[in-house]
């Protein structure tokens, strides 16, 4: 498990996610799409797959 903070970005805030991650679940941070959203109180961050 990997503990983060948030970040503040702007008026905004962000967690950033370990390159490590992204690689295990083949997201390109440039190229990719992701949705998120809320299910019994946990963010859940999905790839979309635009085929």
């Amino acid at each position: 498990m990997i503990k983060k903070k948030f970040t503040a970005i702007g008026n905004s805030w962000g967690i950033i996610i370990p390159k490590a991650i992204l690689e295990g679940l083949s997201i390109s941070p440039v190229k990719d799409k992701v949705s998120i959203k809320i299910e019994n109180n946990v963010i859940k961050i999905e790839k979309i797959n635009d085929k």
